[in-house]
Parts: C-alpha cells; sequence; structure tokens
C-alpha cells in the first residue's frame, strides 16, 4: 500500500473526514491515509469499537448532524483539508419488487448524503488558503446495468455527474473527483457473491484475475487527495482491474485465448 513508508504523497497531518470509513472500503481508506501520516477522520451512523483513528457518529443524511460533525472537526483540528465521500451501498432488490420508499432512502444514501456532506465541507475549505480535496466514492454499477441495484446504480450515476458540476462550481480552490470502483472483496462480499468460491469465480471475470481490496480504493483516493493530483479535477478514476471481460467472449465458438 502507499502507506508502508514508501512513497510520500505530502498528506502529512492533512485532516480527512471520511463517511463510512470504520469497515470495508472505508477501513481500507482509512488505513491508507494513517499509514501516510493523514489525519483520518471517520464517521458512521453506528462507530465500531476498537477503532484506532478518530472516529465520530453521525447520519449523513441529516444535514444538521452533518454540519455539526464539520463544525466539531475544525474546532479539534482546525482545518478541514479533504472529505471521502465513502458511505452508501444497497441490499439487493429487484426495481419490481422495490417500494419507492425503498429506492428513495438509497438515492438519498448514495447520492444526497453526498452532497450534503461536500455542500459542508466546500463552506470551510473555501475559506482555506490551499482551499480542500473532495472523492466520492462511486461505482461501475452507475456505468453499467446494475440489476437488482437498479436504485443503486442510478445514484451512482448521479454522483459522478455531480461531482462534475461540483467541481466547476467550487474551483479553484478546491477539487472534486470520483473513484469508480469495481467489485471489492470485504467482509460482507458473501452477501453479494456468496463463499469463497463463488468470490473467486466473481474474481475469475476480472481482466486482473481477483477482486479490488479495500487497499486498492484507498491508494487510489490517497493520489486524488495528494498535491500529485493538483490539475485533477472534475474526473473519474476507475479502479477495476481491467472491468469485466466481455459476455461474447465467453459464449464465442471461435477459438480465443481471452
Amino acid at each position: 500500500m502507499y502507506g508502508d513508508g514508501g512513497i510520500d504523497l505530502g498528506l502529512e497531518k492533512k485532516v480527512v473526514l471520511v463517511t463510512g470509513g470504520v469497515r470495508g472500503v472505508g477501513a481500507g481508506i482509512s488505513a491508507v491515509l494513517a499509514g501516510l501520516g493523514a489525519v483520518p477522520v471517520v464517521c458512521a451512523r453506528t462507530p465500531a469499537d476498537g477503532a484506532d483513528v478518530d472516529v465520530v457518529a453521525c447520519d449523513v443524511r441529516d444535514e444538521d448532524a452533518v454540519a455539526a460533525m464539520v463544525e466539531g472537526i475544525v474546532a479539534r483540528h482546525g482545518r478541514l483539508d479533504g472529505v471521502v465521500n465513502n458511505a452508501g451501498g444497497s441490499p439487493f432488490a429487484l426495481a419490481a419488487d422495490a417500494s419507492n420508499r425503498f429506492a428513495g432512502k438509497i438515492v438519498e444514501l448514495n447520492l444526497l448524503a453526498p452532497l450534503i456532506v461536500a455542500r459542508a465541507a466546500n463552506a470551510v475549505m473555501q475559506t482555506q488558503d490551499d482551499g480542500g480535496v473532495i472523492v466520492n466514492v462511486s461505482s461501475v454499477s452507475g456505468h453499467r446495468p446494475s440489476p437488482g441495484t437498479s436504485a443503486y446504480g442510478a445514484a451512482k450515476a448521479g454522483l459522478d455527474n455531480l461531482m462534475g458540476s461540483l467541481a466547476v462550481e467550487w474551483a479553484p480552490r478546491v477539487r472534486v473527483n470520483s473513484v469508480v470502483a469495481g467489485p471489492v472483496e470485504t467482509e460482507q462480499s458473501q452477501l453479494h457473491y456468496g463463499d469463497a468460491d463463488g468470490i473467486a469465480a466473481v474474481g475469475s471475470t476480472i481482466p486482473m484475475g481477483r477482486l479490488a481490496s479495500p487497499v486498492d480504493v484507498g491508494n487510489a483516493v490517497a493520489f486524488l487527495l495528494s498535491p500529485l493530483a493538483a490539475y485533477v479535477s472534475g474526473s473519474t478514476l476507475t479502479v477495476h482491474g481491467g472491468g469485466e471481460k466481455p459476455a461474447f467472449l465467453q459464449a464465442a465458438t471461435a477459438g480465443n485465448d481471452v
């Protein structure tokens, strides 16, 4: 990982809020940032016990709670250099079976909540001499069909479009980008892919031969937060191991080795 002491990305002592950062992808992002000398502040609705980073409880869908959280971070640390909008997700539900209320909650968590957090962070970052950086953790589900999680895919597509708009509105002081993640192996992978054999089978459909790790996503986030990406804004960085092998290649009867 970046945080092994081998590379200095210029993130030493940078204060970075990571939403949904106590488990899964968020935990990987927080670990990478801590390893690079940054100061990750993690928020979740129910913080995990034993976390070794600064953890605050916050429902990122609640505008007042988010405002109070950001104010608290600035009061404790004196500034807010970066935000990683990572909180999100969706259980499996076919569109014909899911209620409007269910779809609304998915869009609220995956699209509206990142906007709420970004707005609160931007208000602080615009007052800082060196501004700040916002990175949204998006998904390939927003760029291809997402059967079973259609509202989630639509919300992530909206999140990437929102990112581009905010990058224009808030420039030049605040940069805004997205990491578009493919399938990631976490402690909840079995809910989506089944047992170890199922996870391995899904990994075999990816050109790199495996699912991403949370650290893979964390490394991409760290780059976008760093001064190395000082001229990168309004962009999507895709972290999906080469994507998905086209289904027609497996179905074709002509010989190929792909």
